[in-house]
């Protein structure tokens, strides 16, 4: 790990559905080997990087699937911020990653930034949802983060992404969320994971980040569910001392 300077960079990995079984396939593709390709590729970014960041359905719906993330990540010697999505089970995810380097949901500060970890997912389904206590809490931790630039990491898009049978399950209280951002002049990010392409949009300050998956990928505005034929992906986040965010998506290409 790196000591940081102005600059804070993440590696975020999104939606690796893991398996049990470590040669298990989802949609055609081994998922735990496209991780470690993912990793291989991502090497001199990890050198570089400060935390890692794994927004979401790590597993698919298997709870022994988290055993293969320690001896993947732990000799990194970065922290590795976890939320659940909705394929993980987030008891199980919270129980089998409580060591280090692993943190799961919270906040992690790192130079001049605040990094805030949101649960959306909702037991038994596949869209997310924050809640009213979530959102109330949020709003006591931005008020106290004044001092400091805001990234938040979720799981679930907090808004349309033109995709009919994806948008019905985004967050369904996302314009909320929104709102609250929008209300607090130190939040300068949203990064999200679900829906297995690459999104970038800004409102006014606020930039809105979605990330491919480590595994397969969905094939951007269709109707119903179809997968894109991209190989696996990563982003890099660069967080600057003056709120200002540079990032790129990495494309894997696997033999």
């Amino acid at each position: 790990m790196r000591v940081s300077t102005d600059t804070v960079q993440l590696v975020q990995l999104t939606d690796l559905h893991l398996l049990a079984d470590p040669d298990g396939r989802l949609k055609g593709v081994a998922t735990l080997a496209s991780l470690r390709a993912t990793l291989r590729a991502a090497a001199a970014d990890l050198a570089g990087a400060d935390a890692i960041v794994l927004s979401g359905d790590l597993v698919q719906d298997q709870p022994a699937a988290y055993a293969h993330l320690p001896p993947l990540l732990t000799p990194l010697g970065l922290p590795v911020l976890c939320i659940p999505g909705n394929h993980d089970l987030p008891s199980a995810l919270a129980t089998s990653l409580q060591q280090a380097p692993f943190q799961v949901g919270g906040q992690h500060d790192v130079g001049h930034w605040r990094i805030l970890l949101l649960d959306s997912s909702v037991a038994g389904q596949a869209y997310g949802e924050l809640g009213s206590a979530t959102l109330a809490a949020l709003a006591l931790q931005l008020q106290q983060a004044a001092d400091r630039h805001v990234l938040i990491v979720l799981h679930h898009p907090p808004l349309p992404l033109g995709s009919a049978w994806l948008d019905d399950i985004g967050l369904r209280d996302g314009a909320a969320l929104l709102a609250l951002l929008h209300a607090h002049d130190c939040v300068r990010g949203v990064v999200f994971g679900h829906a297995h392409q690459v999104y970038d949009s800004s409102q006014g300050r606020l930039r809105l980040l979605g990330t491919p998956s480590t595994c397969a990928q969905f094939r951007p505005r269709s109707a119903e569910f179809a997968l894109d034929d991209l190989p696996p992906a990563y982003r890099v986040l660069q967080l600057q001392a003056n709120g200002q965010i540079d990032t790129r998506v990495v494309w894997v290409h696997c033999d």
